[in-house]
């Protein structure tokens, strides 16, 4: 018997939200592994706000949604409203109930930036981090960086004393250079370019660094754009792991860290340097390459390009729209947490 199309809407519904979502849908395993860490960071978020007023979003609600927004590409806080306002499994991984009325867009971000101002984002990935502690090596790794394009404009890129590029509507054909420019959009944000051959871009970079047994990403650390900050980014978070263990570390690298004073640098923190050797004047003898050691770190270097690829195609960090190195590292930082978060089911199952 065919069924008829009514349209009348049920007034009840007598089925949890919890027994609507598939056991094995990838978010069950993701909540359950951040529900313990919000939890563990409840002290944090009460020293945070104050103790009478309006009440806010409540902060383990924000950085669930936030969450969200990056496994699922959504690209702005308006979208991201419109998809918890409908979206059953959102609803469900936030923690709201079915009834309740959804959050202004510009509620969710002045909220939001309450976070930014903290280290809230450290925090998170550093317990993400024991979570994941079985499935990491101590002692190989690898680090690279990547340009990360700024929320400003090339028009936006004028001269610090407040005068004007060519006729002032037209900036082709003047040289502009960052001691004399400045964005005034981000005033944080470096003109650079990857290569010669490269248009220059508002950008800073973001650096990490990947332990090469099951490539996830512990460390981050973003600079502004030049030529030194990928050694320098390197060295501060070796130096961040040579002071919480005593191991040799191996630490590989591509040719652009093949540079006579990084080598020298890491030889004295007791970290091999694993750096692939330019074809001349490189820094990288036999007391190196000659090992075996050697030759598989250069293998594991690709782990260290997953994690860009998946944060800049998937977590939206190709174009970021926050303003200013303090937000650019808290968010990069927070997109390294939930990478390391998507992979973490994905090692246990592969274990069992």
């Amino acid at each position: 018997m065919r069924g008829q199309d009514e349209h009348q809407d049920g007034v009840f519904s007598y089925i949890a939200p919890e027994e609507r979502i598939p056991q094995d849908h990838p978010l069950r395993a993701i909540r359950g592994l951040v529900d313990p860490i919000l939890k563990e960071m409840s002290p944090q978020f009460a020293r945070i706000y104050a103790n009478n007023g309006r009440p806010s979003i409540p902060p383990e609600r924000l950085l669930r949604a936030l969450l969200l927004q990056i496994f699922y590409s959504i690209r702005s806080e308006r979208l991201l409203m419109e998809q918890l306002d409908y979206n059953l499994l959102f609803r469900w991984f936030v923690g709201m109930s079915m009834d309740e009325r959804m959050w202004v867009p510009t509620v969710f971000t002045k909220n939001r930036e309450r976070l930014l101002k903290h280290a809230i984002a450290e925090n998170f990935f550093g317990r993400v981090l024991q979570l994941a502690q079985p499935h990491l090596s101590d002692e190989h790794f690898t680090v690279d960086g990547t340009l990360i394009e700024a929320w400003a404009s090339q028009k936006s890129f004028r001269r610090k004393d407040g005068s004007e590029d060519g006729d002032g509507s037209n900036f082709h054909g003047t040289e502009r250079k960052n001691d004399t420019h400045q964005s005034g959009t981000d005033a944080d944000a470096r003109l650079y370019r990857k290569s010669n051959h490269a248009e220059s871009k508002l950008s800073y970079l973001g650096h990490t660094l990947v332990e090469n047994r099951s490539g996830m990403i512990v460390g981050t650390y973003v600079t502004r754009a030049d030529g030194y900050a990928e050694r320098d980014a390197a060295l501060l978070m070796m130096y961040e792991k040579r002071k919480r263990s005593a191991k040799r570390f191996t630490l590989g690298a591509d040719k652009g860290y093949d540079v006579a004073d990084f080598v020298e640098r890491l030889r004295e923190m007791n970290v091999a340097p694993h750096v692939a050797r330019k074809k001349k004047g490189s820094a990288i003898d036999e007391r190196t390459s000659r090992h075996a050691s050697y030759k598989i770190s250069q293998a594991k270097r690709y782990w260290v390009e997953k994690p860009f690829g998946w944060m800049k195609t998937v977590g939206g960090m190709r174009k970021v729209k926050l303003r200013g190195i303090e937000n650019l590292w808290w968010l990069f930082t927070f997109t390294a947490a939930a990478f390391n978060l998507w992979r973490i089911p994905k090692l246990r199952a592969a274990v069992c």
